[in-house]
């Protein structure tokens, strides 16, 4: 007899007994269930495992199997049912299942039948929902939040923030402004995004996105009343990014206008702007001028050619060789169609 044959009948055996001295022995019915799809009898595991699922619905191994089941016969309510049972009921079961449901809501009907699930709110809900801005297929994500949307469920501004990073990261640059223009009502897409600094930074690349303080660069959007200002310094003989937006401009013309405070270095070394396609094609700078002269005001133009359909408006910091390196504010800055 094989070793494994006679093994499983060993432990058929054991947990026989055990459901002999204990009726409701989940673990036993477990076992028997398994050992019974082992040998090819599917209606025999399936009735025990449903079984097993009376006595309790906290055994995750019960749970794993009926979900299975119900995959397999295409019935994806039941299958989203015992997803949500588990859920609720195991802790352990978020790392197993989350990566399987991220997934899967690709599929257009268990994307209608999840955002359904989700709408009555169970505790694995904002979890779920962090996990699968993150991970799940970016477009298939965006259906799912739009229909939670649509049903009066919100949706975490993290969760918002982090989705809208991995459509951008996708290249799915027409779905993740359509989803920017959801959280942001009234933006316009021919012209820079908040030119007082205004509004919380929430929802990068969209939203001014400031530089994260390498090489001892500090940046940062400070609040003025009902409005703000970005306040930037750069130590000696350091440069880089400031500040930037992503945009989405039509071939055309364009202007930068806007206001700075505290520039008085020489012409070398001013911060200025640059608008560039996404593939790093500058399309011309904008030096920012004394801030002595004509208070501030600053403007300049760029050319979007044909075939650079995505865009960062970009601030930059030269190097100084001033010991008291880069230090300004800008005040309002917008940069908008010539015509």
């Amino acid at each position: 007899m094989n070793a494994n044959v006679r093994h499983r009948r060993d432990a058929d055996r054991l947990a026989s007994q055990a459901l002999r001295r204990d009726p409701t022995s989940v673990p036993a019915i477990v076992a028997l269930a398994f050992s019974a799809e082992i040998q090819g009898n599917k209606e025999l595991a399936r009735r025990l495992f449903t079984y097993s699922n009376t006595l309790s619905r906290r055994d995750l191994r019960t749970r794993l199997w009926l979900i299975e089941d119900a995959v397999a016969q295409e019935n994806i309510p039941a299958a989203l049912e015992h997803y949500d049972v588990a859920l609720r009921t195991s802790r352990s079961a978020r790392a197993l299942l989350f990566p399987i449901l991220a997934s899967a809501i690709d599929v257009p009907d268990v994307n209608v039948q999840l955002a359904n699930t989700l709408a009555k709110n169970p505790p694995w809900r904002l979890d779920f929902v962090e996990y699968a801005a993150v991970n799940a297929p970016p477009n298939a994500c965006l259906q799912l939040f739009r229909r939670l949307t649509s049903a009066g469920v919100a949706v975490p501004s993290t969760a918002s923030q982090n989705l809208l990073s991995s459509l951008v990261k996708a290249s799915l640059f027409e779905e993740a402004w359509s989803f920017y223009a959801s959280l942001r009502k009234g933006v316009d897409r021919t012209r820079s995004r908040d030119r007082n600094f205004a509004t919380e930074v929430q929802f990068v690349p969209f939203d001014w996105e400031v530089a994260d303080g390498a090489s001892g660069i500090s940046a940062s959007i400070q609040r003025k009343g009902k409005q703000g200002i970005f306040d930037f310094f750069a130590p000696p003989s350091v440069g880089g990014l400031l500040l930037r937006q992503l945009q989405l401009l039509t071939p055309g013309p364009y202007v930068i206008e806007g206001r700075s405070v505290g520039i008085d270095q020489p012409p070398q070394s001013r911060p200025y702007w640059a608008l560039s396609c996404l593939n790093g094609q500058e399309l011309g700078r904008v030096t920012l001028p004394p801030s002595s002269h004509n208070d501030g005001s600053f403007t300049g133009r760029f050319i979007v050619p044909p075939g650079c359909d995505v865009q960062f408006l970009s601030l930059l910091a030269r190097p100084s060789t001033s010991i008291t390196g880069v230090v300004g504010e800008i005040d309002w800055v917008v940069l908008r169609s010539a015509l």
